[in-house]
């Protein structure tokens, strides 16, 4: 069993069918409360979830002082400015598309590891790049111009494109820390606690740190989030990455907007056109050849 669960298969499917799934989830949490309360819930509950993990797996979940400031600073990139950005997104357009939009942080990634840790971009990369946003701006243009149905589209696009931007930048900090030795479950729980008390204490400047949602639906979708949207998700991601590589983990992207869109056609009434459908195989597309294995 132990070692079925650790199969590539198993990590790959995984955190795949919980993240196209959780695109759709996030919409029962802003129908009660404002995003950002209901971002600073989920990475707060799962924050404390991980470093409760961490505990219990003998880690030395109390990491040095020094590296507390590059943890705040990589929670509020990642698991603040990223997720409340996401959940705006969501407001505005299907979450499919917002989906879509995020498979494109895989040449987000490799853009800054070129630029950072200098790892090397080839022109095959380039090429795929620039088919992958010709593509995103295809699936997007029918919601950009219908401002009758969607007067805030852009909104959500420019949302978007702010989260991806986060995304990626986050993903450089976490590798970067986890580089220098720093153990990836406690790493991880600190990094959510900072991103969801950066929240609180911007919804404590409003006056509104206390607001939580009230019914069933909001808390059983908060704890899908928490636990499996970002505990499990994240931890048996980063160990799928361990076994086969960021290049081939990064195939995940490749997977879950088909189903993420599957799932904004069937619950939230998206219908693509012709240009729409010609935007994801050509993002979709250039996404596959861009993390597919050469030679």
């Amino acid at each position: 069993m132990r070692q079925l669960l650790d199969s590539p298969r198993v990590l790959f499917w995984v955190p795949t069918l919980i993240w196209a799934s959780t695109w759709h989830v996030i919409l029962y949490q802003l129908a009660e409360v404002a995003p950002l309360n209901s971002v600073a819930w989920r990475f707060g509950l799962a924050g404390v979830v991980l470093l409760a993990l961490a505990a219990a797996r003998g880690e030395h979940w109390l990491l040095a002082p020094r590296w507390h400031g590059w943890l705040v600073a990589t929670g509020v990139v990642q698991y603040s400015l990223n997720y409340w950005a996401v959940y705006e997104a969501e407001r505005h357009v299907p979450s499919g598309l917002v989906a879509v939009l995020f498979s494109l942080m895989v040449f987000g990634n490799a853009l800054l590891g070129w630029r950072v840790f200098g790892q090397p971009v080839s022109r095959r990369f380039i090429a795929t790049a620039v088919c992958g946003v010709v593509g995103v701006a295809l699936i997007f243009w029918p919601e950009l111009v219908a401002t009758g149905s969607r007067p805030d589209a852009g909104l959500g696009l420019g949302a978007g494109l702010l989260a991806v931007t986060c995304a990626c930048i986050g993903n450089v900090m976490t590798l970067a820390l986890s580089r220098r030795g720093l153990p990836l479950v406690p790493m991880l729980g600190w990094s959510m606690a900072y991103g969801a008390l950066a929240l609180w204490l911007v919804a404590l400047a409003q006056g509104t740190a206390a607001q939580v949602g009230t019914s069933v639906l909001w808390w059983g979708s908060l704890l899908y989030l928490a636990l499996a949207g970002s505990v499990v998700a994240f931890f048996v991601y980063f160990r799928l990455a361990q076994r086969v590589g960021p290049a081939r983990a990064a195939m995940t992207g490749v997977t879950i907007p088909p189903i993420a869109l599957a799932i904004s056609a069937a619950l939230e009434g998206w219908r693509p056109n012709a240009l729409s459908w010609l935007g994801i195989v050509l993002s979709l597309g250039s996404v596959y050849v861009a993390t597919r294995r050469s030679g």
